[in-house]
């Protein structure tokens, strides 16, 4: 067996697993991230993802859909019509999209790693799950369920 053929044994079993996983894991949506530097809860008022960025925003009464996305990503243009479709659909749903490298200041004050990304707001603007990666509308429609 040559070098080549034992690279290639290695390699494509190992970029099929990775690739998998991929398709598993993106568009899930999966825990939260503590916001830097937010106070857990100040005199009541629990503070919002949003405060202090420079944004024309409104949040949905019941939930907001907030994606990250950059000119560059092709997901991206596929998110954005799945979350206004659903944000037109479903009453008391806001979508937000923000452009990730115009605000840098909040993509690392969230944690934001990849683009797409979603984050699921409930109505006083605090983070209650997320997705990296485009999800599917059925995966937001049941991550909205149990806000």
């Amino acid at each position: 067996m040559t070098t080549g053929q034992l690279v290639l044994l290695i390699v494509v079993p190992l970029a099929l697993a990775f690739g998998v996983w991929r398709a598993y894991a993106d568009g899930r949506f999966r825990g939260t991230h503590r916001v830097q530097g937010a106070a857990e809860v100040v005199e009541e008022r629990v503070e919002s993802v949003l405060d202090g960025v420079d944004l024309e925003h409104t949040l949905g009464e019941k939930a907001t859909l907030l994606q990250f996305s950059s000119a560059f990503c092709a997901p991206c243009r596929a998110t954005r019509r799945i979350l206004a479709d659903i944000a037109d659909v479903v009453p008391g749903v806001e979508h937000v999209e923000v452009d990730a490298e115009h605000h840098l200041d909040l993509v690392r004050r969230v944690g934001i790693l990849r683009t797409p990304t979603t984050l699921i707001l409930d109505s006083n603007g605090r983070e209650v799950t997320r997705a990296t990666g485009a999800p599917r509308k059925e995966q937001v429609l049941v991550a909205l369920a149990k806000v």
